[in-house]
């Protein structure tokens, strides 16, 4: 590991799967009970954020695989291999808040959606 706060393997999750602080702590609220179904309503309230912006957080972990979604509620369930970095990034973040955070607030905005537009559909 480098004398980085944030080690590579959590720098690579987080630029290609979490574009905001309520996205990560949607996830890592989900993982921390991943027993329990959560809506987007009730995953709002326990954070305090926007529901709108909870629902597309929740929608995008899903399309990446961290997370099911059984009607309206999310469960946390993914590989092993994403589950073992999903707790190197909780642990990241218990300990190295700033560096997490920054590193979230200093991705460029819409590089996502102008990635997404070049994947290739097979629902249409």
């Amino acid at each position: 590991m480098s004398d980085e706060p944030v080690p590579d393997d959590v720098r690579d999750l987080i630029l290609r799967h979490i574009d905001s602080v309520a996205q990560l702590e949607a996830l890592l609220l989900l993982r921390a009970h991943a027993t329990d179904a959560w809506t987007a309503a009730s995953t709002a309230k326990r954070l305090y954020a926007p529901e709108g912006e909870i629902v597309r957080a929740l929608a995008r972990l899903c399309a990446d695989g961290f997370l099911v979604r059984e009607q309206e509620a999310y469960r946390y369930e993914c590989s092993d291999e994403k589950r073992e970095r999903v707790d190197r990034l909780a642990e990241a973040y218990s300990r190295h808040l700033i560096p997490v955070t920054n590193l979230i607030h200093a991705k460029p905005r819409n590089i996502r959606q102008f990635s997404d537009a070049f994947k290739f559909r097979t629902d249409g």
